[in-house]
Order: C-alpha cells, then sequence, then structure tokens
C-alpha cells in the first residue's frame, strides 16, 4: 500500500520511517533486554559502578545498537528466519486508523480522475512511489531494465503530458504490472496473473503496491539468505563487539549473568562436585569449564516466571525455554515407558514395533502438556488406561497369559504417581536426561555422542536432538561472550582462594 502521508503533505514519508523505526527499536529493546534496572538478587553487595545519568541521544543510540546485535543473531541461529509482512491486529485503533486513512486516500485519487478535466496529481506521486520501488529491486547488472523504467516511467515527461491531458495511467500500469512480473519470485506468478485482469485504474494501483509490498518482504528474505553464510564468519566478533558498547553505557549490565555463575558454584559445592564430578568432604576446586557447563544446564531447569534470566543468554530465553519443555516431556514419557516394561516383564520385550506403538500413545497425550489448560492428572490417568487397553489385545494376541486386574492397577497406579516431581522413577530418568545433556557439552569439543544412559532407548532419537541443538546454542553463546564470563569466573573462583586457576572457558 502507498504511505499516505506521502502523499498528503510533504516529508511525512521520511517522519513515518524514523517513527516506525524508533517503535520497533524500543519494542525489540524491552523484549531482549533489561536496561539499567538493578539487580534485586545482589542484596546489599555495591554495585560495579554507580548509576549515571543519560541522554536520550545515547540510549536510542544503544537501543539501536542492542536491536541490530538481536537481529544478526536470530539470523544466526535461526536458520528457518524470515521476514514476514507486519499484520495489525484484528479490530485494533492502529488497523482501524490504516484502513480509514487508506480509504480516503483512494477515495481522493478516484475522484481525482473522475473531474473533467481529471487531476493527476496524486497520481503521478503513486507513479514516483512505483518507480523508485521498482529501481530498489534491481541488482547492479540490470542495466537495461534500470534504463527501460528510467525511460518510461521519466517523471517530468509524465508531468508534461498530465498538463496537457495526454496522459495514458492505463498504459503505464499495464508497463509496472509486466515489469514486475520480470522482477517477482516466481511464486508470484499466478498473483501477477491476477493483476493483469483487473481493468479499473484504481483498484489496479492497490493491488500493485499490494504486491510490491510483498515483493520487498521477499527481496528481504532473499537478502537474508545470502549475507548468512558470510555472517556466519563474523556474528560472534560482532555479537561480542556491540555487547561491549553496551556495557560501557550500562556497567550493571552483566548483574544477573554474575548471580548466574556465582548461584551455579555454590551449587556444585553444597553438591560436592569437582572437576571430575567426585565427591569430597572439602570444598572441591572447581573448573571454570566444568562450572560454565552446569551453568548452562540450569537454564533448562529455569524459572522463568520469577527468576530473570542472564542478560548474556538473553536473546535465546525462548529456545532454552522450549528446550527445557522438550527435556521434561521427555522425562516423562520415558518414566512412563520404563514403567510399562518393568510392570510387564519380558513379555513385551521381544515384540517388534510394541514399545513404539506405546511411546505414540504416550506422545500424543502429552503433546500440550505446557499449555495452560492441560491437566496432568487427567492425562495420565488416560494414559494408564489406553496402555492397558493396548497391553491386554497385543498379550492376547501373541498368545501370552491375560493382563491380570492387579497388574492392571498397579501399572495405572504407578503412571499416575509420576505427576508428582520427588517421584522415585521420574527423578531417576530426569537424573539420566540431564546427565547426558551434560556429556553432550563435554564431548561437543571431540564430535563424539556421549553413551545413552539406560531406560532412554526407547527417547533416544528425539533425545539426540535436543542434546545436538542444546550443545550448538551454548557452543555459540561461550564463542561470543567467552571474555566476558572468564572475567567473571576468575573474579568467583579466586575469591575462593583459587588463584591459579585457568579460567579458560572455551577449552
Amino acid at each position: 500500500m502507498p504511505k499516505e502521508t506521502d502523499h498528503l503533505e510533504d516529508g511525512g514519508d521520511k517522519d513515518m520511517k524514523e517513527e516506525r523505526a524508533q517503535v520497533v527499536s524500543e519494542e525489540t529493546v524491552r523484549k531482549r533486554v533489561r536496561a539499567n534496572s538493578p539487580s534485586p538478587h545482589r542484596g546489599n553487595t555495591p554495585q560495579a559502578s554507580p548509576p549515571r545519568f543519560v541522554s536520550m541521544e545515547e540510549l536510542m543510540e544503544t537501543a539501536k545498537g542492542v536491536t541490530n546485535m538481536a537481529l544478526a543473531h536470530e539470523i544466526m541461529v535461526n536458520q528457518a528466519f524470515q521476514v514476514k509482512p507486519a499484520e495489525l491486529p484484528e479490530g485494533s485503533l492502529e488497523r482501524r486508523v490504516k484502513e480509514i486513512m487508506h480509504k480516503a486516500f483512494w477515495d481522493c485519487l478516484e475522484a481525482q480522475l473522475k473531474e473533467d478535466p481529471p487531476s493527476y496529481d496524486h497520481a503521478i506521486k503513486l507513479l514516483a512511489e512505483i518507480k523508485e520501488t521498482l529501481l530498489s529491486f534491481l541488482l547492479p547488472g540490470h542495466g537495461r531494465l534500470r534504463s527501460h523504467i528510467e525511460e518510461v516511467l521519466d517523471l517530468p515527461l509524465i508531468q508534461q503530458q498530465a498538463e496537457n491531458g495526454a496522459l495514458d495511467i492505463g498504459q503505464l500500469s499495464q508497463f509496472i504490472v509486466g515489469m514486475m512480473g520480470s522482477l517477482c519470485a516466481p511464486c508470484r506468478d499466478k498473483d501477477i496473473n491476477k493483476l493483469k485482469e483487473i481493468a479499473d485504474i484504481v483498484p489496479l494501483l492497490k493491488a500493485i503496491f499490494s504486491m510490491l509490498d510483498l515483493m520487498k518482504v521477499d527481496m528481504a528474505n532473499f537478502a537474508v539468505s545470502s549475507i548468512r553464510p558470510h555472517l556466519m564468519q563474523q556474528s560472534a566478533e560482532y555479537e561480542r563487539n556491540k555487547f561491549q558498547e553496551f556495557l560501557e553505557k550500562q556497567p550493571n549490565a552483566l548483574d544477573y549473568t554474575e548471580k548466574w555463575l556465582e548461584d551455579t558454584v555454590r551449587c556444585l559445592r553444597e553438591a560436592g562436585i569437582d572437576g571430575s564430578s567426585a565427591a569430597s568432604s572439602h570444598p572441591p576446586s572447581l573448573l571454570p569449564l566444568n562450572v560454565h557447563n552446569h551453568a548452562y544446564l540450569r537454564l533448562l531447569k529455569w524459572d522463568h516466571a520469577s527468576d530473570p534470566f542472564p542478560e548474556t543468554v538473553l536473546m535465546d530465553q525462548v529456545r532454552f525455554q522450549e528446550m527445557q519443555q522438550e527435556a521434561e516431556q521427555l522425562v516423562l514419557l520415558s518414566s512412563v515407558l520404563l514403567i510399562v516394561y518393568t510392570t510387564t516383564g519380558e513379555a513385551i520385550s521381544g515384540l517388534p514395533g510394541l514399545m513404539e506403538t506405546l511411546k505414540n500413545t504416550v506422545n500424543i497425550m502429552l503433546a500440550d502438556m505446557h499449555t495452560p489448560s492441560f491437566s496432568t492428572q487427567d492425562a495420565l490417568a488416560t494414559i494408564g488406561e489406553k496402555l492397558c487397553v493396548e497391553l491386554s489385545q497385543c498379550l492376547n494376541q501373541h498368545g501370552y497369559s491375560p493382563f491380570s486386574s492387579d497388574r492392571k492397577s498397579t501399572l495405572k497406579g504407578q503412571i499416575l504417581a509420576t505427576i508428582q516431581p520427588d517421584n522415585t522413577v521420574r527423578k531417576l530418568m530426569d537424573s539420566r536426561v540431564q546427565t547426558y545433556l551434560l556429556a553432550s557439552l563435554e564431548s561437543s569439543q571431540h564430535k563424539t555422542p556421549p553413551p545413552l544412559p539406560g531406560g532412554l532407548t526407547p527417547v533416544s532419537r528425539e533425545l539426540k536432538e535436543l542434546a545436538v541443538r542444546f550443545s550448538r546454542l551454548v557452543n555459540f553463546n561461550k564463542l561470543v561472550f567467552s571474555p566476558f564470563y572468564q572475567k567473571i569466573l576468575q573474579k568467583i573462583l579466586t575469591s575462593d582462594e583459587c588463584p591459579s586457576t585457568d579460567v579458560n572457558t572455551t577449552q
């Protein structure tokens, strides 16, 4: 659609672009960064530097830097990243205002074209904007197309034709549609053909602007896919430099990261875990790499509702939360399958495809376990009923003794008991899943997958996929923020009288 302010008053396009950029920047920063907010978890510990006032210019410059960093990071870690057309919420005030302004503009254009003689003021502004957009699609090697567009959409000539009553808007519109067909992606060919069927000028121009907006999105996605290989080579250094610039303006921007690592050290000390995961009666000497890996593992147990997320992993909070939910579902799934196996005994061990069938049944019932309306108790009760039916049918088909009522009751009761977080089977499977994910971090440098703990074979494929994504995200985060982590860990560990500790967390 045309920018209506560009046609209603001079200079409006520039102002609107600046306002939109500012809104997008501020919204992104609010989501990604808690700027200049003292940590509520630091108690009476003095901050690294006193607070200072910043100007609006400094704040906006910082916001722009963080926004660019977040965008580069998203392109890097999200292979499916795509620019999408902005859609205003249905029934929102902003959408209603936009629709009213657009209607007013197109009504005004239609009225001008119906005058005798027709007035082409708005139409010429539209043609100028279309020309600018078409030229923006061209690559450096499109010299002939550029010359052709400049020749046909010669604005001074169009202005003279309008003044002399010789302007043919319909012919120019058909040229524009043809040029759009030459420049658009193949997936837009059907839409371009529909444009050729529109006879009325105003509906045709409206459809042209709608299609140009889609072509802009296509061009942006093409640019993203083109720069991704180059960005991969420089993104770590770029993000690190941008975060350093942000840190210089916001000295307390690592408060939550420091607390995250401090809490990890404290937890490891309390558990008696040292660099080789061995227990000791004395406070162990922690290895920075071990502390760091355990810190990442703690992100999969995070209370997102009450605990602020560390700043250095804030841009990936949604990804860590999704992986946390996947891990929790795998724990419950593997717990149920282990209970089934131990309850029914060897009778089902040699039956082909049975465990996969039971797994699919449980998976379907647990698919929505993290939605607000999900009832874990009802789901587990239903799972128990369904599994009893499937086991009974399978045992009968293969000539085994019937699944007795006592065994059914035992199976249902044990499955329902996994609703408790401290359930023995659930705690065991949770520990094994966590152990595997930690081992995947420790072995990722050697490109050798860790051995699968017992009881996780039925979910091995899902667990390995989760471990690969988890390791990739963690390793990229280490690559970007390792200098900051080294300083923090050195400060924490040397405060416990470990001055000679090597703090290289990236090895």
